[in-house]
C-alpha cells in the first residue's frame, strides 16, 4: 500500500457524526463515522517498567459473556466484564432487543435471560461502534434466532470485509444484506429456519467461526466448521459452561442445533491481548521487572508469550489455575535484549491482534526479525501493517512492510510524531515504543484506546511508563 493509500485508509477510520446512549451509568460516545481525535499521547523516554498490575477484562470473553448471558435461561451472573466502549455497544444490543441488565459494582454485569423466544426485534438500528467481534458474531446470533435488525458502526467498522461471515450464513439460508463491496451495514432479514452446513474456513478466524457456530446452534441439524490453522476457542469453551455440548477435534468444531443455554456465573480474566504492551515493555528493557496479574492464559491466544520467549524474553507464569474453564496465570517479565528472529507461521493465528505490540518488540531487538503470513492485519480496524509500518519510520525504525508482514531491524528510536490513525491497538503500541526511544513520541488519535483499555495511561505511568494525555 502507497503512502497516499495509507493516509486515505487513515481517514477512512476518522470521521464525524458523535451521539451518545446512556448503559446504565456509563456513556458510550457513537460515532457515525470517526474523525480524527484531538486525543494524543506525550510519551518520554524511560528505562524500566517495574512493579505489579492488573489489566481490564479480556473483551473477546465479555461479548461472549453478554451473548451467551443473554440468551440464557435464568440469571448470569458476570465479574471482570471490560468497562470499554466495544463491550458496552454489545451490551447495549441486548438491551435494545428486550434483554433486562444490571449493572452491580465495576465489571459486575447481571443478565436476566429469559430464552430465545423472549428476543424481540430492535426499534432502531443496532450501533456497534468499532466493534468487529461484536459485529460478526451478532451476525450469526441473530440469523440464527431469527432476529430482524440492521448492524451498523463506525468509519472504521463500517469499512470492514463481512462477506467472510454473510457467505457462509447465506449457504445457511440467512438473508443478510450489504453494501455493494460487502461491508456494513448488515440487515438481517427475516429467514426461515436456518439449516446447518460443513464448512471450510477460507482463512483462520475465530470471528468466522464463532459466528457460524452461534448460527448453528439455532440451525437444524449439526452445523461442521474447519479452520485452516488454530484460532481462539473462547466460543466453545464458554458455550459449554452455559451447559451447550460443542464437540472439538484438532481443528474442526461442531454443535447440534435446538440446544437451550442455562444461565451461570462466571469471572472475566484479564486481557492477554492488553497485557501484550506491558509484556513488550518490561521484556525489552533491561533493569524491568513487572508481575501482570490475573491473565487469561487460554493456549489459543498465548502465541504472543510464545514469539518473545523466542527473543529471547523471560517471562514465567505463576500461579496458574481456572477460572470458569479458562487457564488464568500471574505472568512476571524480567527485561533483557531481544533477539530478531523470524516469527513461526504456525504461531500467527495466535498472536493475531498483539501484532502492533511485537512490531515494537522487533524494533527493539539485535538483527532482523521477518514477520509473514500475517495478511488478516489489513483488514483490522486499520491497515495495522501500514499504520505501524508508516508510525515506526516516523520515530526512527529501520521497517519495511510487506503484503503479508515486514522486515525490521532493530536499532534504537530517535522519537517523533505518530499516527494511531484511531486505532487502540497501535496507539498503544506506539506509546510503549518510548521505551526505546532516544526522544519524546507524540502518539497522535489516542481516543479509541477506550474501546478496550479504560485507564491505560495511568495504570502505564503507575509502573514506569512517562506518559501523559492531551485533549
Amino acid at each position: 500500500m502507497t503512502s497516499r493509500h495509507a493516509q486515505a485508509s487513515c481517514l477512512l477510520v476518522c470521521s464525524a457524526n458523535i451521539r451518545g446512549i446512556f448503559i446504565g451509568k456509563f456513556i458510550v460516545t457513537q460515532a457515525a463515522g470517526h474523525t480524527p481525535s484531538s486525543k494524543s499521547f506525550i510519551v518520554s523516554p524511560g528505562s524500566n517498567l517495574r512493579g505489579q498490575m492488573t489489566v481490564p477484562g479480556d473483551k473477546s470473553m465479555s461479548h461472549r459473556s453478554i451473548m451467551f448471558g443473554a440468551i440464557a435461561e435464568g440469571v448470569t451472573e458476570v465479574s471482570g466484564f471490560l468497562e470499554g466502549e466495544d463491550s458496552l455497544y454489545t451490551l447495549a444490543a441486548f438491551q435494545a432487543v428486550g434483554v433486562r441488565i444490571e449493572r452491580g459494582g465495576p465489571g459486575e454485569v447481571s443478565l436476566h435471560g429469559l430464552g430465545i423466544d423472549a428476543l424481540k426485534a430492535p426499534s432502531s438500528d443496532i450501533y456497534l461502534g468499532n466493534s468487529g467481534t461484536g459485529m460478526r458474531l451478532l451476525t450469526g446470533l441473530f440469523a440464527g434466532l431469527r432476529v430482524p435488525c440492521t448492524l451498523t458502526g463506525d468509519g472504521s467498522l463500517n469499512g470492514r470485509p463481512m462477506r467472510r461471515v454473510t457467505d457462509p450464513l447465506a449457504q445457511m439460508g440467512a438473508h443478510i444484506g450489504t453494501t455493494d463491496t460487502g461491508t456494513p451495514p448488515l440487515v438481517i432479514g427475516q429467514s426461515e429456519k436456518l439449516q446447518a452446513i460443513e464448512y471450510t474456513c477460507p482463512m483462520a478466524s475465530a470471528q468466522v467461526k464463532s459466528s457460524v457456530l452461534l448460527a448453528g446452534l439455532h440451525a437444524n441439524g449439526k452445523t461442521v466448521v474447519h479452520e485452516p490453522a488454530i484460532t481462539r476457542d473462547h466460543t466453545e469453551r464458554m458455550l459449554r459452561g452455559f451447559g451447550v455440548d460443542v464437540s472439538v477435534s484438532g481443528l474442526t468444531s461442531s454443535i447440534v442445533g435446538g440446544q437451550a443455554l442455562t444461565a451461570t456465573s462466571l469471572r472475566v480474566p484479564g486481557d492477554i491481548s492488553s497485557s501484550a504492551f506491558f509484556l513488550v515493555g518490561a521484556a525489552m528493557t533491561p533493569g524491568s521487572e513487572l508481575l501482570v496479574k490475573g491473565v487469561g492464559m487460554n493456549p489459543s491466544r498465548t502465541g504472543v508469550i510464545d514469539i518473545l520467549r523466542l527473543m529471547g524474553a523471560s517471562i514465567e507464569v505463576e500461579n496458574l489455575h481456572e477460572t470458569g474453564g479458562e487457564p488464568v496465570a500471574d505472568l512476571r517479565v524480567t527485561g533483557s535484549q531481544l533477539k530478531g528472529i523470524a516469527v513461526p507461521e504456525e504461531l500467527v493465528s495466535l498472536a493475531i491482534d498483539e501484532f502492533p505490540a511485537l512490531f515494537v518488540a522487533a524494533a527493539s531487538a539485535t538483527g532482523t526479525t521477518v514477520i509473514s503470513g500475517a495478511e488478516e492485519l489489513r483488514v483490522k480496524e486499520t491497515d495495522r501493517i501500514q499504520v505501524m509500518a508508516d508510525g515506526l519510520r516516523a520515530l526512527g525504525a529501520d521497517i519495511s512492510d510487506t503484503p503479508d508482514g515486514a522486515v525490521i531491524v532493530g536499532k534504537r528510536l530517535a522519537g517523533g510524531i505518530a499516527d494511531s490513525c484511531g486505532d487502540h491497538r497501535t496507539a498503544m503500541s506506539f506509546a510503549m515504543a518510548s521505551m526505546i526511544s532516544d526522544g519524546p513520541i507524540t502518539v497522535l488519535d489516542c481516543a479509541n484506546v477506550n474501546t478496550s483499555f479504560p485507564g491505560f495511561a495511568q495504570i502505564a505511568a503507575a509502573v514506569g511508563l512517562n506518559i501523559e494525555e492531551r485533549e
